[in-house]
């Protein structure tokens, strides 16, 4: 019988027995349902059984691995529910983009989305729930697995499989459909417990619970110009052949790279200098505000927009909010002491909007710079007047939020949120989600300007998507206008960047089971060369090579 250490007791258990019927016994522990475990260093799925001694602990919804598997078995049962209702088992589900809270899909088949359609699909997810079907897990070779998916009509997984390295492959079974899911899975049908199926626009809204709620359904406001913006992004990537990382990866090897690289960057340029122009539309423009979350591409976006102003007789010129921080002794702590550099109050809000001010009203304002090293604000000679034509091009967290420029007049301002926007998918089923893209251009971006590595990054982002949850996300539908900066390709340029970082995290580091997560995630892409990229790219602020001083 082997021996479990949990917590630092040992217990014998019959061999054979499921993490699942241990887990059940430790749940009442817990606040949160138990998604999966950590056995001698490895996570395991419930359905695994123990086979020899170990040290074992939990996994649950408000854990990031165990949210992530939640919202993975849901999709499946979603997926399932979707072919029953609609009576082809072709009909396919694909998951297109988050807007609040919930997943945004599409139908691909002769079934038209409507209220009762989603009602009905609702239904079935709760009768598939009650049911509490298995869910098996089965490894198969690769060549019998790209046959089933070709019987099930999943084009865009034989697409996926095509470039795997591996001879063999996980499929789940959930009834009678068989999928592929990248990541871990529950046992079976009945640990989805809160769901919400809602019509919206052509498609729909699966809503689901958040990490730190696993308890109830929270439904948020549309947010509908992140809705549009991730469309129009779609539809680029539609107009381009490339839906998924099956397509991409056709073109790689097809030799359309070079091609591709350059319609992706003239329809953000052109983009950009739609921006621009209707900043010069609105004449009393004098403050451009550029907001978004961490590797967002703000600086290059700033700078390709300055050029773009310049066109239009405009003279830009760059503000970084970061000039405004309070001295580092009046910056506001984290509970745990840590500075927190994220919150409003870390900035010298009225020494910004005075500074704005008196340049509005045609003044001489000398302009902070922050010292980092000493944590200081410093003056250094650096003076601004406006002139006629004269327009500041401000970015910071902070630049949607109302209170970070009270004292401006509304007129005078126009908001930019910007953000990687992903709306490439590895397949119809498994997203990418946005903070994926954003992370690894953060820990590439980081290593080569800041010397951190992948460990130190990855330990910080927690923290930093809080700060992001806080102070930019609920500001952005306030924006005049929305920028995705996400290339299409830049996943397969970033590859050989980020998995040298990743492989240096040690098994025995907590950041180890994300950095393996993201070395599985790149592994799907094949790698292509960054000498294509333009000087002005938004990669190169990441990778490096960029003509803007970023």
């Amino acid at each position: 019988m082997p021996t479990i250490i949990i917590d630092g007791v040992s217990k014998e258990y019959e061999k054979g027995i499921t993490f699942e019927k241990i887990a059940k016994e430790y749940q009442p522990q817990f606040d949160h349902r138990i998604a999966a475990v950590i056995f001698n260093g490895k996570i395991r799925e419930l359905m695994k059984t123990v086979k020899h001694d170990g040290t074992l602990s939990f996994i649950t919804f408000s854990d990031n691995i165990g949210y992530k598997t939640m919202r993975r078995t849901a999709i499946m049962m979603l997926i399932k529910a979707v072919r029953d209702v609609g009576g082809d088992k072709n009909l396919s589900t694909r998951i297109e983009f988050t807007n609040g809270n919930g997943y945004y899909c599409t139908l691909v088949g002769n079934q038209e989305v409507t209220e009762d359609f989603c009602e009905a699909v609702s239904e079935r997810i709760q009768k598939l729930i009650d049911q509490e079907i298995p869910i098996v897990k089965k490894v198969y070779p690769l060549d019998d697995a790209i046959e089933l998916f070709k019987k099930q009509g999943m084009t865009d997984k034989v697409a996926l499989l095509k470039y795997r390295r591996s001879s063999e492959i996980n499929i789940y079974k959930l009834d009678d459909l068989y999928d592929y899911f990248y990541g871990y899975m529950l046992p079976n049908t009945s640990y989805i417990e809160n769901f919400h199926v809602s019509k919206f626009h052509d498609g729909f809204l699966f809503t689901l619970p958040t990490r730190h709620e696993s308890h109830k359904i929270i439904i948020s406001e549309p947010r509908e110009k992140l809705f549009e913006t991730m469309k129009l992004s779609s539809e680029w990537g539609s107009r381009m052949g490339i839906d998924n990382v099956g397509d991409l990866n056709n073109q790689v090897c097809a030799g359309n790279i070079n091609e591709m690289i350059l319609v992706q960057e003239a329809l953000q340029e052109r983009r950009i200098g739609e921006i621009a122009k209707k900043i010069h539309d609105r004449k009393d423009v004098k403050f451009i505000m550029i907001a978004g979350p961490s590797s967002s591409g703000k600086t290059s976006f700033a700078n390709r927009l300055s050029i773009q102003l310049r066109t239009y007789g405009m003279v830009p010129h760059p503000i970084s909010l970061d000039n405004y921080f309070v001295d580092r002794e009046n910056t506001p702590l984290h509970p745990d002491g840590s500075y927190n550099f994220e919150c409003l109050e870390a900035m010298d809000v009225e020494q910004f909007n005075d500074d704005m001010t008196r340049l509005l009203n045609g003044e001489r304002v000398e302009m902070p710079e922050f010292n980092f090293v000493t944590g200081k604000r410093e003056m250094n000679g650096d003076f601004l007047c406006l002139g006629e034509n004269d327009v500041l091009v401000i970015e910071g967290i902070h630049g949607l939020n109302e209170r970070m420029s009270y004292a401006l007049p509304a007129e005078s301002k126009f908001k930019i949120y910007i953000s990687a926007l992903t709306t490439l998918s590895i397949d119809n089923h498994n997203r990418i989600p946005t903070t994926d893209s954003r992370l690894l251009r953060r820990i590439v971006r980081d290593a080569r300007t800041r010397g951190a590595s992948a460990k130190r990054t990855i330990s910080m982002w927690a923290s930093v998507r809080a700060g992001e949850e806080e102070n930019i996300f609920p500001f952005q539908e306030d924006a005049d206008e929305m920028f995705n900066s996400a290339q299409i390709y830049e996943l397969a340029v970033i590859k050989p960047y980020a998995e040298p970082l990743l492989f240096s995290i040690n098994k025995n580091e907590p950041e180890y089971y994300e950095a393996k997560r993201l070395l599985k995630f790149l592994d799907y892409f094949v790698t292509v060369d960054s000498s294509m990229l333009p000087k002005n790219s938004i990669c190169r602020e990441f990778i490096g090579g960029s003509c803007f001083k970023v």
